[in-house]
């Protein structure tokens, strides 16, 4: 005697169950496309990406411009706090969920993280292309939303308080995005009026204004540009600290030339005092 089919789904996703084990799917389905029979072999992993968030396939140039912030940001380099974060997890010897969730809590916040994304791309929807409104929002910011969780912005989203120019590698990733850019989006009017823009901020442009714009241009929404920025960045913070975990911290690239094992006098001291404290 044959069960009857289960079958579960939500918006994105449908399920039919095997028809001898409920817990098993025999199909599914990601918004109305057979994965597993239709999608698997003949669509790269970029286009799945843009149809889990979108609920629709990307055209050709959607998805060259996804796949090329894929890799702009597959690897924000060791220099970037949440890399070195990840770096950290490695040579200390955590584990390596560890090592990708300690990259994720530090590449989350206002600064270069997440939360800057997804507040860039909410302006970008507010103001689009006018440069007056920009001057205008960069003069006088919107009060802070969720000041319970998040603390208030100190700089503008997309921007980098602490450059003094805007770095080569910026430009290169804006420049090649803008390139492949539909001719109405805002990247191409970045491009334009980049420097406009830095002028009014008085802080260069960084690399999630650029990742924002390009976002938007995608027709991402600012909390689906938040996750897929905090997903996008983890390739390079795995791969460090992979490599990391067979060094030891002789060999860290930070720091290790001005540390030293503790005497074992020096350690007494150490424990002593913490008693004492």
């Amino acid at each position: 005697m044959t069960q009857n089919k289960e079958t579960i789904k939500t918006k994105i996703w449908y399920e039919e169950s095997e028809a001898d084990n409920p817990y098993a799917a025999k199909a599914c389905y990601c918004s109305g496309y057979d994965v597993y029979g239709d999608l698997l072999g003949k669509v790269s992993w970029v286009q799945y990406l843009y149809l889990l968030f979108r609920l629709e396939l990307p055209g050709r140039q959607q998805a060259r411009l996804l796949e090329t912030v894929a890799v702009a940001l597959a690897n924000p380099g060791i220099r970037d706090l949440s890399v070195r974060a990840a770096m950290n997890a490695g040579v200390g010897g955590s584990t390596r969920a560890s090592a990708l969730m300690a990259a994720l809590a530090v590449g989350a916040g206002n600064l270069g993280g997440g939360r800057e994304v997804y507040l860039c791309v909410a302006l970008w929807q507010s103001l689009g292309s006018d440069l007056e409104k920009w001057r205008q929002a960069i003069a006088e910011p919107a009060a802070e939303e969720r000041i319970d969780v998040w603390l208030p912005m100190e700089h503008v989203p997309g921007f980098d308080p602490n450059g003094a120019s805007c770095p080569a590698p910026v430009l290169q990733v804006l420049e090649a995005l803008a390139e492949i850019s539909p001719e109405n989006g805002v990247l191409q009017w970045l491009r334009s009026q980049r420097i406009a823009l830095e002028s009014a901020t008085g802080y260069p442009l960084a690399f999630s204004g650029v990742a924002a714009a390009a976002f938007h241009d995608l027709g991402f929404s600012p909390e689906q540009a938040e996750m897929l920025y905090l997903m996008l960045r983890l390739p390079g913070a795995a791969a460090h600290a992979l490599e990391q975990e067979g060094n030891n911290w002789r060999q860290y690239p930070f720091f290790g030339s001005s540390l030293k094992p503790l005497s074992n006098d020096e350690y007494q001291d150490v424990l002593q005092s913490l008693e004492n404290s």
